[in-house]
């Protein structure tokens, strides 16, 4: 490869980069307004707000997509080149599918406003549930910026935290539809919300085991937390 063509190569791989950085800005922005809805009685355009995001989130993807297919065609990258674009693909998908929870989060947010109990839930412990996730998808996408295999390790271990935080969200909920039959409706909405607060952690995970992949080159897609940071010490 020409050094002409090295430069144009490195470029058009930091745009990809910025590409997905960007694209997870915008995700980033879209859950903080989720969950200002989530917690507020009024939603103030925020729902409109993240509906308009998530269109912008999807046109990132197919861009962002279409510049990978490109520089594979056009540079054919090998060894970590190759690993990097090949993540990248699969990091936009991530970041998509948090958009689409994020607006599941959002819409139903409305559902569950109105109910004293149903609103404490909301209020402390989904909206807290919430945030682990904001937290984990903005370490995610920092481990992704400095390929940071230590802070992928550690979003892998944050996911735990929000499984243990759906299933305490789960059992408060069927308490609420055993003592009240009038709150199953509302308190459903609230068990979707949490579920996908769950899948946003998930997604954020995913992110965080592909910058594994990329630097280490080895998948840990299926590997447990224990053998990911195992990976990740072996450095």
């Amino acid at each position: 490869m020409s050094d002409h063509t090295s430069k144009q190569f490195d470029a058009e791989m930091e745009a990809i980069r910025s590409g997905v950085l960007s694209m997870g800005g915008l995700v980033e922005r879209q859950l903080a307004r989720a969950i200002e809805a989530l917690e507020q009685d009024e939603d103030h355009g925020l729902i409109d707000a993240v509906a308009a995001d998530e269109h912008a989130i999807n046109r990132f993807q197919v861009d962002i997509d279409q510049m990978c297919a490109q520089v594979i065609a056009r540079r054919q990258p090998t060894a970590v080149d190759l690993r990097m674009v090949l993540t990248v693909s699969k990091v936009v998908n991530d970041l998509e599918r948090i958009g689409d929870e994020v607006k599941k989060v959002a819409y139903k947010a409305a559902g569950i406003r109105g109910n004293e109990g149903l609103t404490r839930t909301r209020n402390f412990d989904v909206a807290r549930m919430a945030s682990g996730a904001q937290g984990m998808l903005h370490k995610a996408l920092d481990a992704f910026a400095r390929l940071d295999v230590n802070a992928a390790a550690e979003v892998v271990d944050d996911d735990d935290a929000i499984d243990h935080a759906f299933n305490a969200i789960l059992r408060q909920l069927i308490s609420f539809m055993m003592e009240d039959p009038r709150t199953i409706t509302a308190a459903l909405e609230a068990v979707f919300i949490a579920k996908s607060i769950e899948r946003i952690g998930d997604h954020a995970k995913n992110i965080a085991e592909s910058v594994v992949q990329v630097v280490k080159g080895k998948d840990v897609r299926h590997a447990s937390a224990e053998q990911i940071r195992a990976e990740v010490a072996g450095e």
